[in-house]
């Protein structure tokens, strides 16, 4: 869908706030599965306000039309603590194109925002294999950088029925 050009990715993820990493890791993993189940996957943000986490997708034409909805969604979110971005797409490293879903994100005010994903590879099968841990692949426009959390509320977005610290595996998530 969508390319981000790196000069290299690793496996390291530098200080990411907490709310915004959980956000960034559950969307990953739907996304994941949902690449590995053999399903077409719709770029897609998820706001965090308060206990509760709303997606929207975004079907676009273009790559272009993905990132407007996108940040067209984010910019009406005021009252959000942290949103994120996920989409199939790509990283360059090295002189090689690895099919990556990723992940970008960021909170209110915060400055950069931050890029992360599953590389993954399809075989002449039509398998697909991620890698076993998400991969920093670097800063990211923040949509959100010149909003303020907790402002009032989002309408219009679809529930996903999980608060931002139920999101399993995430720094923080009830065991």
């Amino acid at each position: 869908m969508a390319d981000r050009t790196v000069e290299s990715y690793t496996k390291e993820i530098p200080d990411i706030p907490e709310e915004l990493e959980r956000v960034l890791v559950y969307i990953l993993n739907e996304a994941r599965d949902k690449v590995a189940a053999g399903e077409e996957l719709t770029p897609f943000t998820a706001l965090a306000i308060k206990d509760k986490l709303f997606l929207e997708s975004h079907p676009a034409d273009t790559i272009e039309g993905c990132f407007a909805a996108a940040e067209h969604t984010v910019h009406q979110a005021n009252g959000a603590d942290a949103y994120g971005f996920c989409y199939d797409g790509y990283v360059e490293v090295d002189d090689r194109t690895l099919d990556a879903v990723i992940a970008e994100g960021g909170i209110p005010g915060g400055g950069s925002g931050h890029a992360i994903g599953y590389v993954y590879e399809v075989d002449s099968t039509g398998a697909v294999s991620f890698e076993s841990e998400p991969t920093y692949i670097g800063t990211a426009p923040n949509f959100m950088i010149h909003a303020s959390a907790h402002a009032w509320p989002v309408e219009d977005v679809e529930s996903a029925g999980e608060t931002p610290d139920q999101i399993e595996g995430a720094p923080g998530a009830e065991e």
